[in-house]
């Protein structure tokens, strides 16, 4: 779950990595802008990690892609075994590992790849997490269909996701001429019902949905069947 939640970090994690170098370079840029950014909404954050703290379980093995500065990862650390937490930009990695240094935390693994990219072999998770992300992938429905087959059955998939299309749907004018000028990523600009819809497609159930009245970001807790 990324800590803020102001328009800027809307532009956050990723184009698949190596068809979008620019969008690595930007991400990288930021990292430290970024890393220093206060919450914009600390208690609808704090809400957001309560509700994802009450589906954990301690021998639970957790995936997050799209990590950040790793912010959320080490605060769930403590309530599971292992986290493997992933981003497309180093710097932002070099700013998470720092953090878990800082902290003692031993028990969540960064590493830089794309959730395109990222190969779990046999691995199967208890839970994925994707905050502040399906929002900017070329194919928000193949990245939920991988997070899906990534799943152990009954598997739990927790997202935070800007839906912009209701209030800002001017976005799609500017976008693509912020995408051509090389000063933001990819943006999709869908509604909560279509975020919800394409969660159920992918073959989920909802079972626990937020979304705050001064937010653009739907929070989703859904169930692999």
């Amino acid at each position: 779950m990324r800590p803020s939640l102001h328009i800027q970090d809307t532009y956050s994690m990723t184009d698949h990595v190596m068809t979008a170098p620019r969008t690595v370079r930007f991400w990288d840029k930021i990292a430290a802008r970024y890393a220093r950014s206060p919450v914009a909404d600390e208690a609808a954050y704090q809400r957001k990690l309560t509700v994802t703290q009450s589906y954990m379980r301690p021998e639970m093995e957790v995936f997050e892609f799209g990590c950040g500065t790793g912010s959320t990862a080490l605060v769930h650390a403590p309530y599971v075994r292992h986290i493997q937490a992933t981003d497309i930009s180093d710097r932002m990695l070099d700013f998470a590992r720092a953090k878990a240094a800082d902290a003692g935390v031993t028990n969540v693994s960064f590493a830089r790849a794309s959730i395109e990219e990222w190969d779990p072999g046999e691995t199967r998770y208890d839970m994925v997490m994707g905050h502040s992300i399906l929002h900017l992938l070329e194919d928000k429905e193949a990245a939920l269909a991988k997070v899906h087959d990534m799943l152990k059955p009954g598997g739990l998939f927790v997202s935070s996701t800007v839906c912009m299309k209701e209030t800002m749907s001017y976005f799609k004018l500017i976008a693509p001429i912020g995408r051509a000028l090389g000063l933001l990523p990819i943006l999709r600009i869908f509604s909560a019902q279509e975020l919800e819809d394409s969660v159920k497609a992918a073959g989920f159930v909802i079972e626990h949905r937020w979304k705050p009245s001064k937010s653009l970001a739907a929070f989703l807790v859904a169930r692999k069947a």
